[in-house]
């Protein structure tokens, strides 16, 4: 079996990939389980002055992979606890966070790219939170995507579901830096090594202090709200949703 979190080290820049490019990254829990046992290592590595996070294949991440959980809520729960400590992860390393974002960031997926630092995309791409479409509430990315656009953009976006382009995430904040789909990942590249270069101290410094400012999400934050999108996606109205997307058809005999 591939493994699920592709790490590369070069130069003091870690690369995390999402290694699921047959199913467009989709956050299965072996994977954000994985996920989150990479940035624990990294954050433990003295040695990592940058973390990229990426897409192998033609997505970034096309969300929460559901079609296994369905009719499991303990797992369903399980999968958004580990999801949201990943978001904690990510905003507590000492070290600027990229993401990469090419394709599709979907929901879950794009949660991780608004909770890193930067986040490169192209004018292609689709992005954003479709998951009111399916009855579920998206509690576990909207403190982060507040802290990323503002309340009365989150409000919006959240609410009304959907997707938008990579320039129009770019023109909201979704989105801090675009690039041509052909020149992404030379220009994150780019941005790492620019990054790297800087003042490791000084960096990890301004990134506590940021935090500070914001009034930066803690543990209990994010604990109620992976137990809201739970409790709501264990819902009939959710369950029904969801069965009519991803239920497999009916076998027909004869």
């Amino acid at each position: 079996m591939p493994e699920l979190i592709h790490i590369d080290d070069r130069d003091g820049i870690r690369t995390l990939s999402l290694n699921r490019p047959e199913a467009r990254n989709a956050l299965s829990l072996p994977v954000i389980e994985a996920l989150e046992s990479a940035l624990a290592a990294t954050a433990a590595d003295p040695a990592v002055r940058v973390l990229v996070l990426r897409g192998e294949g033609k997505s970034f991440c096309a969300g929460m992979d559901l079609r296994g959980v369905i009719d499991d809520p303990v797992r369903m729960g399980t999968m958004l606890h580990t999801l949201a400590r990943c978001s904690l992860a990510i905003r507590s390393l000492r070290v600027p966070a990229i993401a990469c974002v090419r394709g599709a960031a979907i929901g879950g997926g794009c949660g991780l790219m608004a909770t890193c630092d930067l986040a490169l995309t192209h004018a292609e791409a689709r992005l954003g939170y479709p998951e009111v479409d399916l009855g579920i509430c998206p509690a576990v990315v909207a403190p982060i995507l507040m802290r990323r656009i503002g309340a009365g953009r989150a409000r919006a976006m959240l609410l009304t579901g959907g997707v938008v382009d990579g320039t129009e995430a770019h023109r909201l904040g979704l989105a801090t830096h675009l690039a041509p789909e052909a020149d992404l990942e030379s220009a994150a590249r780019s941005l790492a090594e620019r990054l790297a270069a800087g003042g490791a101290e000084a960096i990890a410094t301004t990134k506590a202090w940021l935090a500070d400012l914001e009034s930066e999400l803690d543990a209990q934050t994010m604990r109620r709200a992976a137990d809201l999108s739970a409790r709501i996606i264990q819902g009939p109205e959710a369950q029904q949703r969801l069965r009519a997307k991803f239920a497999p058809p009916p076998r027909t005999d004869g």
